[in-house]
């Protein structure tokens, strides 16, 4: 799930939306409904829209017009939940339950979901910018908010992993991190819970970093944060659908540690900043193991092998690591032995975002479309198909 502090457009009215107070989206549908309204930069949307290869194993879960998606995550059961930042539009539901008909419920609760003037004095009671939903193998759902809206500057006191219960809709658990751990200008990614020894992984791609929390203690440090394992690879130009990612200012996209995943047995975590083409991955008892110092922790990093650009990561049982391919508008697998499969080439994946990885071995997927967005078009949002969650069978 990629960011880039110059994708800022649109931010100027939303920040004047959010001091007007208002929660929702001017033009989004009411509580429960689907939210299709179209966006500034999306007034072509249906010219954009590849149909369904004759082949193709992805079934659609559910699809938005609007505002931007990029996770999600399925809870034991089935249940689903959807992520929507705040970045250039001010989405009614940023975490939301998704329904039949892709209706979406406010999670876990309205209140939650607002993020204006009238709440700024509870940065930790309300998603500022959720950027990653994710569900445990015990069927917690955590939220991880960078608290960055627009992705400029994280909001005091606003960065905070939550665990909640589905089953309920409670909220059990709230993390903050200190300025320390995320900086004002750090945006975190993407998380992953370990329950065998009780620690969440994340990602940080604003300046690059792993993060890692004691969930017993509920102290967090920020690791890797000078090593070129979580930072973009400076130069290189990374293309979505052939389309490069150049912004604004004629600058490449830069980046850093975005995709994460946690092998099965919890021994290894594997990550991979956005902008470059290796795969990594460090012992999680050396995550943990507050004695190492910078130096002696870097010793600690493997590089596991060259992969496409890639967004999120995720990882089964036989250990073959899941590549969300948006270069090739692609799923793709690589196996132990370091071959890479092509599992589904569909060009409706447009920037294929994020996964979730089922106990009954179905593989969810989120695209995004950050490429056709205003900042890496000139300013122009270019048509594209809607928001969609896919899912399909994991191949044997």
């Amino acid at each position: 799930m990629p960011v880039s502090r110059s994708l800022s457009i649109g931010w100027p009215a939303l920040a004047a939306t959010l001091l007007l107070g208002a929660c929702s989206s001017p033009t989004s549908k009411s509580e429960g409904s689907a939210t299709t309204a179209a966006s500034a930069d999306s007034s072509a949307t249906n010219t954009a829209n590849p149909a369904a290869p004759a082949n193709s194993p992805l079934q659609v879960v559910a699809e938005f017009n609007d505002p931007q998606m990029v996770g999600v995550a399925v809870a034991p059961g089935g249940q689903v939940f959807a992520c929507f930042p705040r970045w250039d539009w001010n989405p009614s539901f940023p975490i939301a339950k998704v329904g039949p008909n892709s209706t979406l419920t406010p999670y876990p609760n309205a209140s939650w979901c607002m993020w204006n003037d009238s709440v700024k004095s509870e940065p930790l009671k309300h998603w500022i910018c959720p950027q990653s939903v994710f569900a445990d193998k015990s069927g917690m759902i955590w939220v991880l908010d960078p608290a960055s809206p627009g992705l400029k500057f994280t909001v005091a006191g606003g960065p905070k992993l939550v665990k909640t219960d589905p089953k309920t809709g409670q909220v059990l658990l709230t993390i903050p991190f200190p300025e320390s751990v995320a900086p004002r200008k750090s945006y975190l990614n993407d998380v992953r819970i370990d329950l065998q020894n009780n620690y969440a992984y994340m990602t940080e791609s604003g300046l690059g970093a792993l993060v890692v929390t004691d969930l017993k203690t509920l102290k967090s440090r920020r690791l890797l944060a000078n090593h070129p394992s979580t930072k973009a690879v400076k130069g290189l130009v990374v293309k979505a659908a052939g389309h490069p990612m150049i912004d604004l200012e004629g600058k490449p996209a830069q980046f850093n540690a975005d995709g994460i995943a946690l092998s099965t047995d919890n021994t290894y975590l594997y990550y991979c900043p956005l902008t470059g083409h290796t795969l990594y991955r460090i012992k999680t008892a050396a995550l943990r193991d507050p004695a190492l110092t910078e130096a002696q922790l870097g010793q600690q990093v493997e590089t596991v092998g060259e992969i496409p650009g890639t967004d999120g990561l995720e990882i089964d049982a036989a250990n073959n690591v899941y590549l969300t391919s948006f270069e090739q508008s692609a799923l793709l697998r690589r196996t132990p032995a370091g071959k890479i499969e092509t599992l589904v080439q569909d060009d409706r994946l447009q920037w294929p975002d994020t996964y979730s990885l089922t106990q009954d071995g179905n593989l969810y997927v989120t695209n995004s479309s950050i490429h056709k967005t205003p900042n890496w078009n000139k300013g122009v949002g270019q048509p594209r198909p809607p928001f969609r969650i896919f899912k399909m069978a994991l191949p044997k």
